[in-house]
């Protein structure tokens, strides 16, 4: 679905609420105030604060869902690779997406049910299930090890990369980097995230019988 750009800012805005307050504890006329638009233009944009929220999360995830579509048909990449390619994107999306990943983080957190619930369910089935993509190519290829936990390792690139987002004032302080702006903390952390879960994914994953 393409957005204009009204929607789109009616979007951007909804998302930083419900990072914050999260879904039920944001209004229409919330986000209407915070969008300087008013309510009735919502409504007629988007129906319902439901429906709103479904805008936001294909806004958000859709072009991944086609990134990772067209790595799965490419023919040119080993399996490791087309993983490695996956979690430059993951960390990229994540790194890039703060509000939309504390949306996620809030709901799931809050154990609330209904449509929110739906969305992020559907959105961890599909994830789930390109993953496990990626793993039985390389398993039946005999790249990978025939052991693997897809579900686990799904969940070791989704909570790395929470643990850095909702940590940054003390990753920030440890490591001496009050200084960078957040785009140059972003950078830094992003190299050093996608570095440290690609080891993880290699140790895990490679088949060491065919490693020459």
């Amino acid at each position: 679905m393409e957005f204009n750009e009204k929607q789109l800012a009616i979007i951007s805005t909804a998302e930083k609420l419900f990072s914050v307050t999260g879904f039920n504890g944001t209004s229409v006329r919330d986000i209407a105030k915070a969008a300087n638009v008013n309510v009735a233009m919502i409504s007629y944009y988007f129906g319902s604060k439901e429906k709103l929220m479904e805008a936001v999360f294909e806004q958000k995830t859709n072009n991944m869902r086609l990134k990772i579509e067209n790595l799965i048909q490419n023919k040119e990449m080993t399996s490791l690779e087309k993983v490695f390619v996956l979690i430059d994107d993951y960390v990229a999306k994540f790194m890039s997406q703060q509000y939309f990943h504390k949306v996620m983080l809030l709901e799931q957190l809050s154990n609330n049910t209904g449509d929110v619930a739906r969305l992020i369910h559907e959105l961890k089935v599909r994830n789930q299930a390109s993953i496990k993509k990626l793993i039985r190519e390389g398993q039946k290829s005999g790249e990978f090890k025939k052991s693997i936990d897809d579900v686990f390792l799904m969940a070791t690139i989704v909570g790395t990369v929470s643990q850095m987002i909702i940590s940054e004032f003390f990753y920030r302080e440890v490591n001496g980097l009050e200084h960078l702006s957040d785009e140059e903390y972003r950078e830094v952390t992003g190299k050093k995230l996608r570095t440290h879960l690609k080891s993880i994914f290699k140790a895990i994953l490679i088949n060491e019988t065919n490693v020459k």
